[in-house]
């Protein structure tokens, strides 16, 4: 029964999305858990130990594994599986033998240099911190082993539609790594929470297996690096493994930046990003994820219009729930922040610096959910270059403005005090922090300008006019919806607590509900094509939708 439940396969694109969507709100709804719990447990210092662990082993993570899955598997995957659906598992079985066999080397290498790592990834660490922060790098080490194979599987469950397996398996791991912050916490402290991430990528791997082996996978062991199908990956995956790793070594940048700030800074830096991913997961990563092999199918098929109409569908869907998310996350950060890591750990100069980073990241939602959508576009027609040059060029100013905002915001200026007035934060110590949200936020602008730019350049035609007036109008919602939660806002504070939990929490929910439901009323009065899509492939029976998913 398990078995045909995690079996499950979409029929078409917005359904995988919807599928994807809830499920990652379960997702996300475990790590705003999992966010309160850390906060409940350790304070902002400590914390900067535990995302700091992180840099190196999703470093080794990003360039071995995730370039070649989100890049070039599927769409190599896909041309094989339609000539001899033998040979694409020989190949998936090579894929997965081969990675894995560099993924234990480069993770044995690393652990022994580990201690000189570290110094580059936080230099303002010193003593027990910089030991602590050892320790759980190498212990992290093991994370990438399991999801290397967890990547792979993902990916084949990608190709047949079963979203649902796939989809599920970030849910197990938010319940591994707050199982450990619970039960491991007490006798290992913030070591426990390392043994609580290994946990939740053995989960994350395992609600996969089932469905993997439904759809016909037979491991052989397979390690070939002639085959010419391993060549095309590697050949694929260069450019956009180059391109991860640039990532990473940007944020790898920001957190030495901000090591070396205040103590808490890494992790005000790093909650705040999480909050602010969650409408971006939802529905920037969703969309791009369950569009992903059907443009990979059109292109192989050379169907140029079916293309064109599923980018423009999935396009709009993702603007029309991202742009009014940019806008309440900006309006509701304050509350935002004090439902989720608000706790006794959590002091209130800290609450006050992640709001306002929070409120920077909002501006750029709607950016960082369309850029998953427009690169997998490229990846689609095996292009991983250009996205690859434009993510490089948007890290460079990103660490250029890092660097220039952080500088410029640590003494009293005007531009220090029009963002001090701003995001409230008069009378607070140091807010140089804020700096490396509002750069990453620029950055992420000019990423998705120059990839639409450059894909204008590459493709042609007019469809970057209808996205201009969809952009426009759904924007012009967005800010009055908005407007309308803000002043609901100031009502519901006089009538709840608003130093109390739930007092905060019924603030959010109903100023921010309202605001959504009223932007949700206006699009079916006005007959946005944007809201007849999403309620057709919810409303409808699956069979009636004309974006058929094959396979």
């Amino acid at each position: 029964m398990l078995g045909l439940f995690l079996n499950h396969q979409t029929k078409n694109i917005i359904s995988a999305a919807f599928i994807l969507a809830i499920t990652t709100l379960l997702a996300k709804a475990l790590s705003l858990i999992r966010l309160r719990v850390f906060t409940s447990l350790f304070n902002t210092g400590e914390l900067d130990i535990y995302f700091a662990a992180f840099r190196i082993p999703d470093l080794l993570y990003n360039v071995l594994i995730l370039g070649a899955v989100s890049t070039a598997f599927i769409p190599i995957f896909s041309e094989y599986w339609k000539r001899d659906k033998k040979e694409a598992w020989k190949l998936c079985n090579n894929v997965l033998c081969s990675f894995l066999f560099f993924l234990a080397l480069f993770a044995i290498l690393f652990a022994i240099f580990t201690p000189k790592l570290m110094g580059l990834v936080a230099p303002g660490f010193e003593g027990e911190k910089m030991d602590t922060a050892i320790d759980l790098t190498r212990l992290l080490f093991l994370s990438p082993l399991i999801f290397g194979v967890s990547s792979i599987f993902s990916s084949v469950l990608q190709y047949f539609s079963r979203f649902l397996a796939y989809s599920l398996a970030p849910v197990m791991y938010n319940v591994g790594i707050i199982f450990g912050a619970v039960f491991f916490e007490p006798s290992m402290g913030i070591m426990g929470l390392g043994w609580g991430v290994i946990l939740g990528a053995f989960l994350h791997l395992l609600i996969q297996i089932p469905a993997v082996f439904i759809s016909g996978f037979k491991f052989n062991f397979i390690f070939n690096f002639k085959d010419s199908g391993m060549k095309r990956i590697l050949k694929l995956m260069i450019p956009r493994s180059i391109g991860l790793a640039a990532n990473q070594i940007n944020l790898i940048v920001i957190t030495a930046i901000a090591s070396t700030i205040a103590a808490g800074s890494i992790a005000i830096f790093n909650i705040s990003n999480d909050l602010q991913y969650i409408p971006i997961s939802l529905f920037g990563i969703s969309f791009a994820i369950a569009v992903f092999p059907s443009l990979s199918r059109s292109v192989s098929d050379k169907e140029k219009k079916d293309f064109f109409g599923k980018f423009i569908s999935a396009f709009s869907q993702i603007l029309f729930f991202s742009l009014p998310f940019s806008i309440l996350f900006f309006v509701l950060r304050a509350q935002i922040v004090r439902i989720i890591p608000g706790s006794e750990n959590f002091e209130w100069e800290d609450t006050r610096l992640t709001v306002a980073c929070l409120g920077l990241f909002a501006f750029s939602i709607f950016a960082q959910s369309l850029i998953p959508l427009v690169a997998r576009a490229f990846y689609s027609m095996q292009d991983t270059k250009t996205p690859v040059r434009v993510s490089i060029i948007s890290i460079i100013f990103n660490i250029i403005f890092c660097f220039f905002f952080v500088e410029l915001l640590s003494f009293p200026n005007p531009f220090y005090y029009f963002l001090q007035s701003l995001l409230s934060l008069e009378n607070a110590s140091e807010i140089s922090v804020i700096g490396l949200p509002l750069a990453f936020s620029l950055s992420s602008i000019i990423n998705l300008i120059l990839l639409l730019i450059l894909f204008k350049k590459k493709i042609g035609n007019g469809w970057d006019l209808t996205l201009g007036n969809t952009f426009l109008r759904l924007s012009i919602l967005s800010v009055f919806c908005g407007g309308v939660s803000f002043s609901l806002l100031y009502f519901f504070v006089q009538i709840y607590d608003h130093q109390g939990f739930w007092g905060i929490f019924f603030q959010t929910v109903f100023s921010g509900g309202i605001g959504l439901i009223l932007y949700i009323y206006i699009a079916k009065l006005l007959k946005f094509p944007e809201y007849k899509a999403v309620s057709r492939s919810l409303f409808r029976k699956i069979s009636e939708p004309t974006e058929e998913i094959e396979t």
